[in-house]
């Protein structure tokens, strides 16, 4: 009797285990799952983040990283391999590829792009580029400009536009928590006056022949805020 009870009892604590893991195991949703690799170790993986948990997108459906360094071309080599990865394990590849880095003085940023865009998977690896620098997509909310950034001095172009930003949000650091929520409450209109921008400094840029200032972070953003709608 003393060993069947005991029997029993074991039998109950491994039911009990195993629907505790089934219950810790993630559950992918329904839409795609994505990976957004970011050059910074804080201000873009937070900005992301941030995004993320506000419009409560699944834990499970996104992976964002900013352990590969600063040098474009270490995002995207970095993003391949988490790709790649993800691919042999069980849980299946990323649907697709978001690769977050910006210009500044990157001697690296245009292989950067040419190695996203020589990739055969063409709708599953995209490159998020801003130039000079990702604070260019926070200045984008408080004010339309097409003005260039130019490295003076020992000042960097990303610097200058991290100066600019100060104008309109005087306490801005990089890296900072609640940057998202800030943004997106400097007006009712879920950062659509921001996207707007972006897209016009793009037509523009391309009417004149540049690139500086431009951002495709509106991109992603857009993506992310739709993907749980089912018009992806």
């Amino acid at each position: 009797m003393g060993v069947n009870m005991g029997s029993d009892d074991l039998f109950k604590k491994r039911k009990a285990k195993s629907k505790d893991l089934q219950r810790r195991k993630p559950v992918i949703a329904s839409y795609d799952k994505i990976l957004i690799v970011c050059e910074g170790e804080k201000t873009e993986p937070q900005y992301f983040q941030e995004l993320v948990d506000h419009y409560e997108i699944h834990s499970a459906n996104v992976k964002i990283s900013g352990e590969c360094g600063s040098d474009p071309l270490s995002v995207v080599t970095h993003g391949l391999d988490l790709y790649q990865n993800e691919k042999d394990a069980d849980s299946g590849a990323f649907d697709r590829v978001f690769c977050v880095f910006d210009r500044d003085a990157h001697p690296n940023y245009q292989a950067a792009v040419q190695k996203v865009q020589g990739q055969k998977l063409k709708d599953v690896f995209f490159a998020i580029t801003s130039v000079p620098s990702f604070e260019y997509w926070f200045l984008l909310h408080y004010d339309y400009t097409t003005a260039p950034y130019s490295a003076v001095g020992g000042t960097s172009s990303g610097a200058a536009v991290v100066a600019a930003l100060k104008k309109f949000w005087t306490d801005y650091t990089k890296g900072a928590n609640g940057t998202f929520e800030h943004l997106l409450n400097l007006r009712n209109d879920e950062l659509g006056y921001a996207k707007a921008n972006a897209r016009r400094g793009l037509l523009e840029a391309q009417r004149n022949g540049t690139d500086d200032p431009t951002t495709k972070v509106h991109e992603l953003v857009d993506y992310l805020q739709v993907i749980k709608s089912g018009r992806l």
